[in-house]
């Protein structure tokens, strides 16, 4: 059975407009991008021959900004920094600044947390999986990064910034 165009209704042309089909969302993406990525291999090609005997130690910081673009429009960047050592040698060094924008329609007191927790989850897997195909083009084994748990973070963050405030009496 074939549909006649005359029996389906025309769409309205503003439903076609990112920003008005974000409107009845919470939380919307509206891009996501790569602001910046550096991959550096100082101790190559000797950590090739050091990492068939020795353990690899890793260390992974993540950091999570978000900031205002228009009314109700926010970017958030999840910068990754990832550096292995192999013997004292640094094997690899990974930076990634991982951004989107998001269309938040959400009241003014639930904002902070819905740009700091559920947006950097929205973003994480797309940086996570930049950062496995960086290091495996690098020459490394894919570094898979655990999920991570983004409103701990945010506790964290919240305690860190109660504690350095000094108490009113």
């Amino acid at each position: 059975m074939t549909a006649d165009s005359s029996d389906t209704p025309a769409a309205p042309a503003e439903n076609n407009d990112a920003a008005t089909a974000a409107e009845g969302q919470a939380i919307a993406i509206n891009a996501q991008y790569i602001k910046d990525l550096s991959f550096e291999a100082p101790g190559s090609p000797v950590v090739f021959l050091k990492g068939q005997s020795s353990a690899p130690d890793i260390q992974i910081n993540v950091d999570v900004q978000a900031g205002s673009l228009q009314d109700k429009i926010f970017e958030v960047v999840l910068n990754i920094h990832a550096e292995c050592k192999i013997d004292d040698k640094i094997a690899f060094i990974v930076e990634l600044s991982y951004g989107g924008l998001f269309s938040l329609n959400l009241p003014e007191e639930t904002r902070k947390p819905a740009l700091l927790i559920e947006c950097p989850r929205l973003l994480f897997p797309f940086a996570r999986n930049i950062v496995a195909d960086v290091t495996r083009d690098g020459g490394f084994p894919p570094l898979m990064m655990n999920p991570l748990d983004f409103a701990a973070m945010y506790r964290d963050g919240i305690d860190r910034q109660e504690a350095s405030q000094p108490a009113d009496a």
